[in-house]
């Protein structure tokens, strides 16, 4: 299905390294709060240096690498390391920052969004299942550590507090 990929374009780049600096623009604008800007810029960045990483003390190739038959597409990657998705830790990173300050149905979204960037890496034969799951956690990880570090604001609409009812 090679006409899917200019669909899939546009939302795979909130995984690359445009998507930290869209998604910071956004959440001031939508908040003016610095918690969710500022984590949206270090963890995006962070995410996509730490994946850098990790595919380094992996070394596993891309499926170009690995397998002999595989349907190459416009904009698949034909260089670097497979495990684990750069784009797929952004997007996870970006959507765990954010998930405090939105309301559920928008919540589900950007978790969403972030599995639409990993199904698209897959879809362009950039990597394998296995790689967008590693980077999902790895992004998730990291969103969750930058919320322990810096907290979430108690005034935080839609936030449930531990022992709070649904």
């Amino acid at each position: 299905s090679g006409w899917l990929v200019p669909l899939l374009w546009a939302p795979m780049q909130l995984g690359s390294l445009f998507g930290p600096a869209i998604v910071a623009i956004g959440s001031w604008i939508a908040w003016r709060r610095w918690r969710p800007t500022v984590g949206a810029i270090v963890v995006g960045l962070v995410a996509w240096q730490v994946a850098k990483v990790v595919k380094d003390e992996v070394g596993r190739g891309r499926p170009i690498d690995v397998m002999g038959d595989y349907v190459e597409r416009w904009g698949t990657p034909t260089d670097g390391l497979g495990f684990v998705s750069g784009h797929s830790t952004v997007a996870f990173a970006l959507a765990t920052v954010l998930s405090p300050y939105l309301e559920r149905p928008w919540r589900w979204a950007a978790y969403g969004v972030a599995l639409l960037v990993a199904v698209s890496r897959i879809h362009l034969a950039a990597h394998f299942p296995l790689d967008t799951v590693g980077g999902a956690a790895l992004g998730c990880l990291l969103g969750w550590l930058y919320h322990l570090a810096v907290g979430v604001p108690d005034d935080v609409p839609g936030l449930r507090r531990p022992g709070q009812p649904r």
